[in-house]
């Protein structure tokens, strides 16, 4: 309750306010949202703690999933890896597991990303060069080369094309030995935040939806330890959106996939646990920790009230986050050190699970190995030397970020209604919706950076005009790309030919007749057909997306 006193304080000290000198500077947040000068009791007075807040572990989750935070268990700490063929990323895995890293995080290059093959001329001089190259299960079986799939957990960012590499990787497991209940990792496979920010899709939106249902239901019944799809804003964010559209765009997308799965017969208990997701942590501090506390309350609510979970980790949700790429500059590299740590803290202040840290040269190349140690050592220095992980939500109860969660909880409200009347997420990007909203809230930044009323150290202030850049730079030779497609004619060349066409009649018919595709992709694997043969049988069912043009 506000009593008398602090409201006549309160008014004497906006008084004051009004007639104190200020910088001059634009004091809003990087998504443009305005920032009081003070925040006190009475911005928060609306706000009921146990039904708001509540306490960590306990529903709604605002303050965090786990009852006791990282005293129970640190987040997982991942860093990103893959260039060059499988037996360079091969041995970079080794070197980060030897380094103390707790999870892997595969990379994959463009054209793996967008389902071609190696040998295929579109993929001519990007093989290998923004990730691993993988076309077929011996790329894959190289790629874990002495890692025990039981012992470690995997993340993959791979989306048009995941259920391949995932089949891949579950025919690794086979010839490893391993019973695919005991494996754990997760697959981004977020193909509507594709369509949205990253343009890496191949087929039309409905067809995509399904083969994700596909896996989301084979997941459930197969693989019961591995998260099926990670939700992913971190790519939305990247291409321009502020902190609320990412929040809001993010949810959108994986209430639409829980609808999905629903829609096929599925119990919403029995696969939503195993839904994970994957924000980017940007640079102003206070908004990312609020985003990260509001998305845990809007999800258990919309879990538990709207589609009737009865499992409280069907109402968790548990995500990975991604320091931002975006705000890493060429200017000054060694400044993205401490663009990256604060990011991190960020992260871990808002209840991650798991964090990826990118590394200071990463807008020059791939990561070096001392800069992806840096990188990783930047994530053991907040969990082992800061402190921050003694208590749970630290900055819960702070009027600031009280304020500004139940914000961004409203806002991000706003914005589903606005999807629910163009008639859901797919309706919504193939009316443009998000690219457009997207695309003028990265004008406005841009123009704010121009203005100087944003300011980006090195680049638009505290510059170096003759600054020379002396770190290590990764390359990544031709060879490779002479490598990888010398091993896949050999594997063209001596694989069962009559059970390659096979398995291409079979994934063909399925895609037709709705069969559950992934054991199709699996058999196929284990005959070696390729990831560009598999995805052209579904290209030829189900047909090519091209975006709509939005101006």
């Amino acid at each position: 309750m506000i009593n008398q006193d602090y409201k006549n304080k309160r008014k004497s000290y906006d008084e004051k306010l009004k007639a104190a000198k200020t910088t001059g500077m634009k004091f809003t947040s990087v998504s443009g949202e305005t920032i009081n000068p003070f925040y006190g009791p009475d911005d928060i007075e609306n706000i009921n703690y146990l039904s708001d807040l509540g306490f960590p572990g306990e529903y709604p989750y605002t303050r965090g999933i786990h009852v006791n935070g990282y005293r129970g268990k640190i987040w997982t700490m991942r860093q990103f890896a893959g260039f060059g063929t499988p037996e360079d990323t091969n041995e970079r895995f080794h070197y980060l597991l030897n380094h103390g890293q707790t999870g892997l995080s595969v990379a994959f290059d463009l054209p793996t990303l967008m389902g071609w093959d190696a040998d295929a001329p579109i993929s001519d001089g990007e093989v290998g060069i923004c990730g691993v190259a993988i076309s077929s299960l011996k790329d894959m079986e190289i790629l874990f080369n002495k890692i025990p799939l039981d012992k470690v957990s995997t993340s993959m960012t791979i989306n048009s094309p995941a259920a391949m590499i995932f089949a891949f990787y579950l025919a690794v497991a086979q010839k490893q030995g391993v019973e695919f209940k005991n494996l754990r990792g997760t697959l981004q496979n977020d193909i509507l935040k594709e369509y949205i920010a990253q343009k890496e899709y191949i087929y039309p939106p409905h067809p995509s939806m399904r083969i994700i249902v596909d896996m989301i239901e084979y997941c459930k019944n197969e693989v019961p330890q591995w998260n099926p799809v990670s939700v992913s804003g971190y790519h939305i964010r990247e291409a321009g959106s502020t902190s609320v559209q990412e929040l809001a765009y993010t949810l959108a997308d994986g209430f639409a996939y829980i609808e999905a799965c629903i829609e096929r017969g599925m119990d919403v208990d029995d696969f939503a646990p195993r839904i994970s997701f994957f924000f980017n942590s940007h640079l102003d501090f206070f908004e990312e920790i609020a985003k990260f506390r509001a998305a845990r309350k809007i999800y258990a609510k919309r879990m538990k009230e709207k589609y009737g979970a009865k499992n409280p980790r069907s109402w968790w949700l548990r995500f990975h986050t991604q320091t931002a790429g975006c705000t890493l500059t060429a200017q000054q590299p060694e400044n993205n050190i401490v663009r990256t740590a604060f990011q991190a803290l960020a992260g871990v202040l808002g209840g991650t699970q798991s964090l990826h840290t990118n590394s200071m040269d990463e807008t020059l190349a791939l990561p070096s190995e001392k800069a992806v140690k840096i990188a990783l050592r930047t994530q053991q220095l907040i969990a082992y030397e800061t402190g921050v992980i003694n208590t749970v939500d630290p900055l819960g109860g702070s009027y600031f970020v009280e304020a500004l969660t139940d914000k961004m909880e409203k806002e991000a409200n706003e914005i589903f209604e606005q999807i629910d009347a163009l008639g859901g997420v797919v309706a919504a990007i193939e009316t443009g919706y998000f690219q457009k909203e997207i695309a003028d809230a990265a004008y406005r930044y841009q123009k704010e950076v121009e203005r100087k009323e944003k300011f980006i150290v090195g680049v638009n202030e505290f510059v170096e005009e003759k600054e020379k850049i002396d770190i290590p730079i990764l390359t990544v030779s031709p060879e490779v790309q002479k490598q990888q497609v010398k091993r896949l004619s050999e594997i063209k060349q001596t694989r069962n030919h009559e059970a390659v066409k096979e398995s291409l009649n079979e994934i063909h018919n399925s895609a037709l007749n709705g069969n559950n595709l992934m054991p199709v992709f699996i058999r196929a694997a284990n005959n070696y057909v390729t990831l560009g043969e598999m995805v052209g049988e579904l290209k030829e069912v189900f047909g090519t997306y091209e975006e709509i043009a939005v101006f």
